[in-house]
């Protein structure tokens, strides 16, 4: 009897480990990759990807509309609670057969296997990252990491600097504690 529940109890502790191993890839950051969106992934296959969750879908007007300052469809994702997951801009506007051109990531359970997520400080993305470019503009700087095809912003307060200044920044100007503002991965 007790090798019995013995057995039991190592066989639901093993299901358990497996479940979670399986969770853990659709939260994985990779080049032309976010959890199952991939490069070939079309605004169609979406519903399908996030049958559990709640897609809001605020589509552009196109060429032939009178809405001049939102030129991208956006697909939000969230989940069932309501935590905002991704944003998503596809390839061709009002194309449901269009494939992504990137993907906002609003949650920090998304990470790359190197531990890249919205909650890294710069010290560790530096570390972790090869940054081949640092932008700036009126209120932050981007970071360019082309391993990953990401971008990602800093706010320039963090940085120490006043926002809506053109100052440049080099890499070694940022503090190691920067937080990260946006974490955008392209697909094209």
């Amino acid at each position: 009897m007790k090798k019995k529940i013995v057995k039991l109890l190592v066989i639901s502790v093993v299901s358990i480990f497996l479940m979670q191993c399986g969770n853990r890839g659709e939260f994985i950051i990779s080049k032309g990759k976010v959890g199952e969106l991939t490069t070939l992934t079309t605004i169609n296959d979406l519903d399908n990807i996030f049958k559990n969750d709640s897609i809001v879908r605020n589509l552009s007007e196109g060429n032939l509309g009178a809405n001049f300052f939102q030129d991208d469809d956006e697909y939000l994702i969230y989940e069932k609670g309501g935590k905002h997951l991704l944003t998503i801009i596809p390839q061709e506007q009002l194309d449901s057969t269009s494939t992504i051109k990137s993907i906002q990531i609003y949650d920090s359970r998304y990470a790359t296997n190197n531990g890249l997520s919205l909650e890294s400080p710069f010290e560790e993305i530096n570390l972790n990252n090869t940054i081949t470019k640092v932008e700036t503009s009126l209120s932050s700087a981007t970071l360019f990491i082309d391993d990953l095809n990401v971008t990602i912003s800093l706010d320039k307060e963090d940085l120490g600097l006043k926002s809506f200044s053109t100052q440049k920044i080099s890499i070694e100007q940022i503090p190691g504690l920067a937080k990260v503002k946006t974490f955008i991965v392209w697909f094209n």
